[in-house]
């Protein structure tokens, strides 16, 4: 008897559904949210197991490794798909989410999600850390702007270096803003350093690795954005064409079609939301200050016929299936010359 298993992941503890062939339930449970406790339970029962589903989440990476280190056939299932189909049950607990996600396994209705592996998780890991303290960073900027905002002391548009002595100088001889102010300065000052810390590491990274180094040739994509696609894409043989990358990556117009009416929207805005961010970094960087190329030269032909924001976007849809073309073939960016699209 083959056997279809859905896991509803939590921090604690999985909620878990067996479901035999014919979508009968056979055992529902709660285990412990780790591997072997899951790879153990789901050895245990009475049937060979054609599958084990898991919505793709931040503590999914490691449970699918696990159970595939276990010899267990462990699949990721796309978390926007997943959601959509669980709204449709009145009551939403975790029992009947994993004996939703199981049904979905069970019928095939899912997309499956790649699991990235250890190194492109080790570099995520460095990537948010950077973006983390650097928005802590512009956090607490933008909050001495509007403490000093109140008392009518304007910072004005400033270099991030002279940022710190303009905000002494404005608050000079005010004793109840320095006692105030002063910390946040200081605050500023060490995540500065850190972040000066990380950026380095970044640029080393990218230096060290051959895949960046090729990625970077593009002009436009630096240090961030080359680790970003690395990281995202993980195994670019997992895409049959490089035309895919762009769908992939939410880059693509939505479309919503029914009988007579037939709507174009905006992207999908579906994948990795950093890689996105990256990709139009990376094509408003090209379009405006980029070194001149085939690729520039079609994103500004664009930009005249469609305007600035759909030429960017189209750039950076462009800009990433470029790039997974370059890392299959192992060729530097040509800017005379565009690379054949497979």
């Amino acid at each position: 008897m083959k056997l279809f298993i859905g896991l509803d992941v939590s921090l604690a503890k999985a909620a878990i559904c067996v479901l035999s062939e014919h979508g009968k339930i056979i055992r529902e449970a709660e285990v412990a949210s780790d591997p072997n406790a899951l790879a153990q339970f789901a050895k245990g029962q009475p049937g060979n197991i054609a599958a084990i589903g898991l919505e793709a989440g931040p503590l999914s990476q490691r449970l699918h490794r696990g159970l595939a280190e276990a010899g267990l056939d462990a699949v990721l299932m796309e978390t926007r798909q997943v959601k959509g189909a669980l709204k449709a049950m009145p009551v939403k607990t975790d029992r009947r989410d994993a004996e939703g996600i199981a049904r979905l396994l069970h019928l095939g209705w899912f997309r499956p999600v790649h699991c990235k592996s250890v190194s492109a998780q080790d570099i995520r890991a460095l990537l948010s850390a950077r973006k983390a303290v650097q928005q802590a960073v512009i956090a607490l900027e933008m909050s001495l702007r509007g403490l000093l905002r109140n008392f009518g002391l304007k910072v004005g548009a400033i270099s991030r270096d002279r940022f710190d002595a303009r905000i002494r100088e404005l608050i000079c001889g005010n004793c109840l803003l320095e006692a105030g102010v002063g910390p946040m300065l200081s605050a500023r000052a060490s995540l500065r350093r850190e972040l000066a810390g990380l950026e380095q590491q970044v640029r080393q990274l990218a230096k060290d690795d051959p895949v960046c180094r090729l990625l970077m040739t593009m002009p436009g994509v630096g240090a961030v954005v080359a680790l970003t696609f690395k990281s995202a894409v993980d195994d670019p043989a997992r895409f049959t064409s490089s035309k895919k990358v762009g769908p992939w990556a939410g880059l693509t117009p939505s479309r919503q079609q029914s009988g007579e009416s037939d709507i174009i929207g905006g992207i999908t805005k579906a994948g990795d939301i950093g890689l996105r961010r990256a990709l139009c970094q990376a094509a408003t960087v090209m379009l405006h200050r980029g070194r001149a190329s085939w690729l520039r030269t079609w994103a500004a032909r664009v930009a005249k016929r469609r305007g600035n924001k759909r030429a960017m976007v189209a750039l950076a849809r462009r800009i990433a299936v470029v790039l997974h073309r370059m890392w299959r073939d192992g060729a530097n960016f040509r800017p005379d010359v565009a690379p054949p699209m497979a």
